[in-house]
């Protein structure tokens, strides 16, 4: 779902929604790129930690703070309500996390190591998940190389041994990975797929109601997880 897709559903106008979409795709990414703070459009942003990182210095800027004060603080409601889209969308914060895991006093060098490696999509979790599943979990699509070791219980919520078990992990092809990460599929305990309302155009990105997936006891706790705090219901 797109930022203008994500105001509308949150009962935003019409015209507010493409007051605040035009501000961010125009004069705020102008601005930004313009005084060497960005290299392409804020749009291209997916995690909120570079966007809380980002928006002070924006906000410093003097033509920031004169056209926001002229429009009626416009521009600094924009940004919050890009934030709170990048926040509820899900931001791929995977440097904050990799940070996160370094400066962590609480794990060894070698722990370390093995949660790097599974939060980027490597090491054991990735050889654990692939040695379950062979294929994609939904498709049974084998090429490996292509295909993705998801988490179902999201890496942000997890404790370390949840992020290194097998258990927590799905592989699934790109588009079946992204919708499941984003919360807009889900699947149920007989391990039939679910699909959030919100993702209108399924069937463009392949994903259709009859797909499901063989689930184990050993994946229901993280499943169950999924369905009531990561799925979008509408």
């Amino acid at each position: 779902m797109n930022f203008y897709d994500w105001m509308i559903h949150k009962g935003l106008s019409q015209s507010s929604a493409r007051s605040y979409d035009g501000a961010l795709r125009g004069s705020l990414s102008e601005w930004a790129m313009s005084s060497g703070l960005i290299s392409g459009p804020l749009t291209a942003l997916t995690s909120p930690s570079a966007l809380s990182a980002l928006s002070p210095s924006i906000q410093e800027l003097p033509i920031f703070k004169e056209r926001n004060a002229r429009g009626h603080h416009m521009y600094s409601a924009t940004l919050s309500q890009f934030a709170a889209y990048l926040t509820s969308n899900g931001g791929d914060d995977v440097q904050a996390d990799l940070e996160q895991i370094i400066s962590d006093p609480t794990t060894t060098a070698t722990e370390k190591t093995a949660l790097i490696k599974s939060r980027i999509g490597q090491g054991t979790f990735r050889d654990k998940v692939l040695l379950h599943w062979n294929g994609c979990a939904v498709t049974g699509f084998s090429d490996t190389s292509l295909l993705v070791a998801s988490h179902i219980k999201p890496w942000r919520k997890s404790t370390n041994s949840e992020r290194l078990d097998q258990w927590n992990g799905l592989l699934l092809s790109p588009n079946l990975d992204k919708a499941f990460d984003k919360g807009f599929i889900t699947f149920e305990q007989d391990g039939s797929i679910r699909l959030s309302p919100l993702l209108t155009e399924a069937d463009k990105l392949g994903i259709t109601p009859s797909m499901k997936i063989g689930l184990k006891p050993e994946h229901q706790n993280y499943m169950e997880h999924h369905r009531a705090e990561e799925f979008k219901s509408g």
